[in-house]
């Protein structure tokens, strides 16, 4: 039988928007930064975990498999066994939904799972040209081959292009994630006022959460080496209304486009982790779930429309434990874009989509709005792209704890065309 799977702690870096050149902090760093408390105030020793699995899509060169180096790191002794996670935007969900498995199976019974992103240290690349002459003067035998290998040089050669940028456009259909946004909300109808709408909320509900103090349980103070801290996501802009979102341009389709920098998520470095536990491991050591993972469900479609991925994931997972948009009282589904969002409940109330694609008798019917991304999201806070899957997991667990529901889902879209999607249960 599978065994119950529960969570039982978490934390994560304040989320640092990406500014002039690279942040403070490499995955690893950010991993370290909120994890070290994490396991301080646990009542059994960081070598106890069976092992660690971190979610991160831009590893550095320095990081190799940093999930590795950050429990070597994190103290946890030399034998831990700790591995890298990739798919996209879903890497931080995917390590919690990895070590719910192993747990599950009953392969493990204490695993960190996380995720770790600093995006403004994404490397600068070489054009493919650039590399080409760079090897045929590296190959050239001789002061005269050299020679005539240096003069076929090209100004567009020393030209880099920024990483990020390649890393954040599909390969299949040649779209960057803006564009597959701007499809999704022109298939729906999603205005660009009502997408500036959305986002300012977004920032309306982060600058609360922090007020209000909501954040001071899940976000732990980084320290970084030149002695500066870091206490608080700082990309979020309280005084954000539709009207000033209105002046911005758009970024992907101009001029008529929708999706602008003011309704998109940032680019933003840090990390999160969560602790997985199985009953034996929760009894062992005297521990208290916060919440039970009840099942997940991971999905693929078109990559041009990859917006719509929650829409099928989190379906998959109402449909197989009989469940309606209704019956889940919280949601945190990530802010990729604002017009991206608004697509997955436009796609929830049309009829016609909920029976051709997602092979429902009529509409699944309106997410009410109050319910999701109660304290903000991705728009406000930031989208370190390997670690907002375990974010927003731990958000949920916490704002579910905080709320007193019982029933949560936490889904994103995946670029690539995926889409994924976690239930949970407080306990």
């Amino acid at each position: 039988m599978a065994r119950p799977v529960f969570i039982v702690d978490g934390s994560r870096t304040p989320f640092l928007k990406a500014r002039s050149g690279p942040g403070p902090f490499t995955p690893v760093d950010l991993a370290v930064q909120c994890g070290r408390p994490l396991l301080a105030r646990q009542p059994f020793a960081p070598d106890a975990f069976d092992q660690v699995i971190l979610g991160c899509v831009n590893v550095i060169a320095d990081e190799m498999n940093p999930a590795r180096v950050a429990a070597l790191r994190l103290g946890m002794g030399e034998k831990m066994v700790a591995f890298t996670m990739q798919i996209n935007c879903g890497s931080g969900m995917q390590s919690i939904d990895t070590g719910y498995r192993y747990i599950r199976e009953g392969i493990s019974d204490l695993i960190l799972a996380g995720g770790a992103e600093a995006l403004s240290h994404a490397p600068l690349v070489w054009p493919q040209q650039g590399v080409r002459w760079f090897a045929g003067l590296a190959s050239a035998k001789g002061i005269g081959a050299k020679i005539m290998a240096a003069l076929k040089v090209k100004p567009g050669y020393f030209k880099p292009i920024i990483g990020l940028e390649r890393g954040l456009t599909d390969p299949i259909t040649e779209l960057n994630m803006g564009q597959t946004a701007e499809v999704v909300g022109h298939l729906f109808g999603v205005t660009r006022a009502q997408s500036d709408a959305y986002a300012a909320e977004s920032h309306r509900r982060l600058a609360k959460a922090q007020s209000e103090g909501w954040l001071k349980g899940e976000v732990e103070t980084a320290f970084a080496r030149d002695g500066k801290f870091y206490d608080h996501d700082d990309g979020v802009r309280p005084d954000s209304t539709p009207e000033s979102l209105a002046k911005l341009k758009p970024v992907f389709e101009r001029p008529w486009g929708k999706v602008t920098a003011g309704n998109s998520s940032q680019i933003t470095d840090g990390a999160s982790w969560v602790i997985l536990a199985s009953e034996e491991a929760v009894a062992k050591h005297g521990l208290t779930p916060k919440a039970a993972i009840l099942d997940s469900q991971w999905s693929a479609l078109d990559p041009g429309i990859m917006g719509l991925g929650p829409v099928l994931s989190a379906t998959e997972l109402l449909k197989r434990n009989e469940l309606t948009l209704a019956d889940i009282e919280t949601w945190e589904l990530n802010e990729a874009f604002a017009t991206q969002v608004l697509g997955c409940l436009a796609a929830w109330k049309d009829e016609k989509f909920c029976k051709e694609i997602l092979g429902l008798d009529s509409a699944a019917g309106e997410l009410d709005q109050s319910k999701l991304n109660v304290d903000g999201g991705a728009i406000s806070l930031g989208h370190p792209v390997g670690c907002s899957g375990n974010r927003i997991v731990l958000h949920l667990v916490n704002a579910m704890k905080r709320l007193g529901t019982r029933r949560g889902i936490a889904t994103e879209c995946i670029g690539g065309g995926q889409g994924g999607a976690m239930l949970i249960e407080t306990v």
